[in-house]
């Protein structure tokens, strides 16, 4: 019988051991919590590029990955890009910007 507990009690240790590491992130893939964590993070840039009216946020693309925040799209001028970029690194949160947009 005391093997049968300590038989049951590895397992249950193993297979949580073994749950918690499929949630860790990669260098090339987020955990779970880096998923939700920049998810807001993109909710919250997009939300003040819709906010400010000197940028057309309906043309400026959002993408976070680890706290790395890609702007792409169209802009009509170099100001707006400019001002893209700032907007999007007021956001808290906002590890650093990599700017991919273009002018038209």
């Amino acid at each position: 019988m005391k093997y049968l507990i300590r038989f049951f009690s590895a397992f249950f240790l193993a297979l949580t051991l073994l749950t918690a590491s499929g949630c860790a992130s990669t260098p090339k893939e987020s955990g779970t919590g880096e998923y939700i964590d920049d998810s807001v993070i993109t909710t919250k840039v997009k939300a003040a590029l819709a906010g400010d009216p000197s940028v057309s946020a309906a043309e400026v693309n959002v993408e976070t990955f680890k706290g790395v925040v890609q702007l792409s799209g169209f802009v009509s001028s170099r100001a707006e890009m400019n001002r893209a970029v700032e907007v999007a690194r007021g956001v808290q949160g906002v590890k650093s910007i990599k700017n991919d947009m273009r002018l038209k």
